[in-house]
């Protein structure tokens, strides 16, 4: 419904108001390009890693080590890489060579940890760690659209356009609000 919405305009360089129908939003331009950035960020990033110089042994339990091998793909994409012995014995199987890293950003075997516990619950289902996400929310925010800067009517359209793209539009990574319904025109129209 998003491509269906007509911009009315801006309001107070900050939130972009859009009709529907017979319904009037305002939507808050910061927040909803910082949730479609932060959402391509998670979709579209594989980070790289560091290699150790010697590889570190996981104190890891028989069920977290088997977990871990049946995600080795959703490690590698959040930048962990690991020496794995078929022959070795259960809870000695996995070494740790390389870890993440992303400018001032650093991850570890409590990311590790965190990532087997994830993906107990949903085993195959891409995901990232905490501390992974935080980072994206950081990066996000910073490059998206800020508030005080004035948008033309095509800027404002390609960010309520790219909020039909992503999954979950309704609030930025931080946890505010993207949209809010201000009004049904019919119904004020009756009274």
């Amino acid at each position: 419904m998003f491509k269906e919405m007509e911009i009315i305009g801006q309001f107070n360089l900050g939130f972009i108001i859009t009709k529907l129908n017979s319904d009037i939003f305002m939507i808050d331009q910061h927040a909803t390009d910082e949730k479609y950035n932060f959402e391509m960020l998670q979709q579209h990033t594989v980070l790289h890693g560091q290699r150790l110089i010697v590889p570190q042994k996981l104190h890891l339990t028989a069920v977290s080590e088997n977990v871990l091998l049946e995600n080795v793909e959703i490690f590698q994409k959040n930048g962990f890489e690991f020496l794995i012995d078929e022959d070795a014995q259960v809870m000695e199987r996995v070494k740790l060579v390389s870890l993440p890293t992303s400018r001032n950003w650093t991850f570890g075997p409590a990311d590790i940890e965190e990532l087997i516990f994830m993906l107990s619950d949903s085993p195959g289902v891409m995901c990232r760690p905490s501390r992974v996400r935080q980072m994206f929310a950081s990066r996000a925010c910073r490059k998206s659209v800020m508030i005080g800067t004035a948008l033309s009517v095509g800027e404002m359209k390609k960010l309520v356009i790219h909020m039909g793209e992503i999954e979950h539009p309704w609030n930025c990574p931080h946890g505010r609000p993207t949209m809010r319904h201000l009004a049904n025109l019919e119904i004020i129209s009756q009274d």
